[in-house]
């Protein structure tokens, strides 16, 4: 079995006893970071290297970033969505690793709706279906996922209707999301669990946590050859409550391996 977790740590220097905590514990094989803030240089490489992680980073100071921890060599690595590599923010990084395609992947929250924002959140989203395309004709084992910044459903909000006009919700960015679905990716957590009130994000304010007042963001899209190999798909809730916590806790599947 292969366990492949997504986390949006929220600062990996203002996480990284959690996290590494974390990884002990929870033993995953490959790790898709999202919301590192911070470069590559300064990266807390050796911490993960001594637990037997390989490393690719694709980091900006201060904000956004993304990064792939993997027990497994890591190959042909891919920074961003663009092929010439010059994007304003580093939201995307993709490998190869033990014969699965993988990607993690930090989407634009997009909020005001009514500002660029948004606008940019649609836009970074048709790029990242122009990839998913590309990726899924090459029918290999592929997983694409992190933190989506889409709560698919009004069953994966605590509020649906206080939402309803949140970029998280809107439905020009569920229909793209969909849009990504539609090229026949799985998304993994919804296809092995149909309850309501499973959340991956919970706000720091307003003692959302404490009230269970969550949202589900986080997603592990899965390719046919992917899904065909999924054995499970669980969202971990123990990191959320920990000291200092990121407003992210992590979600991952397991796969069978050939």
């Amino acid at each position: 079995m292969l366990k492949i977790a997504t986390w949006n740590v929220n600062s990996i220097k203002a996480r990284l006893i959690n996290v590494m905590q974390w990884l002990e514990e929870s033993t995953p094989d490959i790790v898709l970071l999202q919301e590192i803030k911070t470069t590559e240089e300064n990266f807390p490489k050796l911490e993960f290297s001594d637990m037997g992680y390989n490393l690719a980073v694709f980091g900006q100071k201060s904000y956004n970033g993304v990064a792939i921890l993997s027990k497994r060599p890591i190959d042909d690595v891919k920074l961003g969505l663009i092929d010439n590599g010059e994007e304003e923010q580093a939201r995307y990084i993709e490998a190869f690793i033990s014969g699965i395609r993988i990607a993690s992947i930090y989407l634009p929250n997009g909020n005001p709706v009514n500002s660029d924002k948004f606008q940019y959140k649609i836009h970074w989203m048709t790029q990242l279906i122009e990839r998913a395309q590309v990726l899924f004709q090459l029918e290999e084992c592929t997983v694409l996922a992190g933190d989506y910044n889409i709560i698919p459903s009004d069953k994966d909000v605590y509020d649906p209707i206080s939402w309803k006009d949140d970029a998280l919700c809107r439905p020009e960015a569920r229909a793209k999301f969909r849009e990504m679905l539609n090229i026949g990716y799985i998304e993994a957590f919804r296809s092995l669990n149909s309850e309501a009130g499973h959340y991956t994000f919970w706000d720091y304010q307003k003692g959302r946590w404490a009230k269970d007042e969550g949202l589900r963001i986080d997603h592990l899209l899965l390719s046919p050859e992917a899904s065909d190999r999924l054995v499970s798909c669980r969202i971990d809730r123990i990191p959320r409550s920990k000291h200092k916590p990121s407003d992210h806790t992590p979600i991952w599947c397991t796969i069978r391996e050939k």
